[in-house]
């Protein structure tokens, strides 16, 4: 029988900009790990976190610029597209995994790695393959983070495949969906609880959070953001 108890254990910890980890089933996922670079999340100590999974969307900067060091320090397996993956094996990253859009195998369960509208390169030029999103089942939960991508009707596809129980979706706009945009999406995904990312860390993608927050309760929908460093229950 399934354990409800079990379920609510979840936790999801904000890192600022398109970096958060997820705690479920004992271990810890940490994706696009991008602190140190960040004003936002100066009071994070990136030598306090630790990972069993890093989870990497695509290869720019603001999504890869501390994996190395928690990477190393963690001895994480990273998961990543094809050319990002080579690109931290390049970088000294000894537990690397590449992937590409489907369905993959680990010993936590199957990893979906979906299609993202946006585009991709390594910090140093290199060719970044495709961007790309993941949806995960953990503690009984689908989630979904689509990583940087605009509005696609890609997103229905998932709606078919999974009941998602959390969407982890961009919200600053200009290089990626804005709060609109993050709306509509909820009806493509089916999913009426949404985690705000990729907002508030550079001028072009600044927000008001208050009137985001309303504007999915005028739609019945739910949109969290948690503080950088601030831990929520899922």
């Amino acid at each position: 029988m399934f354990d409800k108890e079990k379920q609510r254990k979840m936790k999801y910890t904000y890192y600022g900009q398109s970096c958060f980890q997820l705690e479920a089933d004992g271990k810890k996922f940490l994706f696009d790990p991008f602190i140190s670079g960040n004003s936002l999340a100066k009071h994070i100590d990136i030598k306090s976190i630790e990972a069993d999974y890093i989870l990497v969307s695509h290869g720019h900067g603001d999504h890869v610029a501390d994996i190395v060091q928690i990477a190393n320090q963690s001895n994480a397996q990273v998961i990543a597209m094809v050319e990002v993956a080579h690109w931290i094996t390049k970088q000294g990253v000894k537990n690397v995994t590449d992937i590409n859009f489907g369905k993959s195998k680990f010993d936590f369960g199957t990893l979906r790695t979906v299609w993202a509208v946006h585009s991709s390169s390594n910090p140093d030029g290199s060719y970044g393959g495709n961007p790309a999103g993941f949806v995960l089942e953990l503690e009984g939960k689908s989630i979904y983070f689509a990583g940087d991508t605009a509005l696609t009707t890609e997103m229905k596809l998932l709606a078919d495949l999974h009941s998602l129980d959390y969407a982890i979706l961009p919200i600053g706009g200009h290089y990626t969906m804005d709060v609109d945009d993050a709306l509509v999406a909820t009806k493509y995904l089916e999913c009426e609880k949404v985690i705000g990312v990729h907002y508030n860390t550079f001028p072009p993608i600044q927000i008001d959070p208050e009137a985001a927050v309303a504007k999915f309760k005028r739609e019945n929908k739910v949109l969290l953001l948690p503080a950088i460093g601030e831990t929520i229950e899922l």
